[in-house]
């Protein structure tokens, strides 16, 4: 099955237009993005991204910020990275720390952490590539509390990922959080959807 990798300014909708069906849409979305988050550890989720996830964050920029069609390239060139292109899954990862000294903490002890993210199918590890767009740790080794990060696949891999059942985990080696979650089988059904 084909999917849709990029979204052009074809496919989204006017800010009036979108206004109407903006509630409906989020309350959609925001079910299934369930199925598309795993917890790893104490402070850090982990949500799949997808075009229809990043299709409703260029649309939100666009009904927030009211830029009018001058502002579509830009979200464009922001979200267009963050969708899976076939052979790969695209994390949003959030490191979500509600004490703000607790958070400095924390942060200033895993620079790097997005370089450690992997997901092992059956055995076999997929290291993530942290998305190059900037660069989320520190020279002082304090890691930014956002990071996007790329899985790719092996056309192995992803059959391996397909098989109902399959042993997936998630996870990171950093020394100051090596924390790894398995994957439920309902998450594994719905991000192999994901692939081509």
């Amino acid at each position: 099955m084909m999917h849709k990798h990029e979204i052009t300014p074809a496919d989204l909708m006017s800010v009036e237009a979108y206004t109407k069906v903006r509630k409906e849409r989020r309350t959609a979305l925001v079910q299934r993005k369930k199925m598309r988050r795993l917890e790893i550890g104490p402070h850090c989720s982990m949500h799949f991204e997808n075009y229809e996830s990043m299709w409703f964050q260029v649309q939100e920029m666009l009904y927030i910020e009211k830029g009018g069609p001058e502002q579509i390239p830009g979200e464009l060139a922001a979200y267009n990275p963050l969708i899976p292109k076939g052979a790969e899954l695209v994390a949003t990862v959030l490191f979500e720390i509600d004490d703000p000294e607790q958070r400095k903490i924390i942060l200033s002890r895993l620079g790097g952490v997005e370089e450690t993210a992997f997901i092992e199918v059956e055995g076999e590890r997929i290291s993530g590539v942290a998305e190059a767009d900037q660069d989320r740790s520190t020279a002082e080794g304090k890691a930014s509390s956002v990071q996007f990060i790329h899985f790719l696949f092996t056309p192995k891999q992803i059959e391996a990922f397909r098989k109902p059942g399959a042993r997936i985990l998630v996870g990171f080696t950093h020394p100051h959080y090596g924390h790894i979650a398995v994957m439920s089988d309902g998450v594994r059904e719905a991000l192999a959807q994901d692939f081509d």
